[in-house]
């Protein structure tokens, strides 16, 4: 790979320095920081899935007994409608396997 160049000779390392750090400072400071790690087991992670659809569901049965007439014949009542018509009772009653002969 060919030396960066400044004009017609190459930059020093001081120059390359320099130049990096005026371009971070005009930059917006950037921040890395690591997501926590997710530490439930995936039967946990499953009923919390499955609790969050059931929550979701009850929102939006609610929107759904909240929205006025006129909007009862509208795409959205017809969603909402759809979204509270779904059985999790299936879903709930699943208990996944816990693996690695611990079952």
């Amino acid at each position: 790979m060919p030396a960066r160049t400044l004009g017609d000779k190459p930059m020093t390392n001081a120059q390359r320095q320099a130049r990096h750090r005026a371009a971070r400072a005009t930059a917006r400071p950037v921040s890395h920081y690591r997501r926590a790690a997710d530490r439930r087991s995936r039967a946990q992670r499953w009923r919390d899935a499955v609790a969050e659809l059931v929550a979701l569901q009850a929102e939006y049965r609610a929107w759904l007994e909240a929205l006025p007439d006129s909007l009862q014949d509208g795409a959205t009542a017809q969603a909402l409608q759809a979204i509270d018509e779904l059985d999790f009772d299936e879903l709930e009653a699943i208990e996944p396997p816990r693996g690695f002969g611990r079952d």
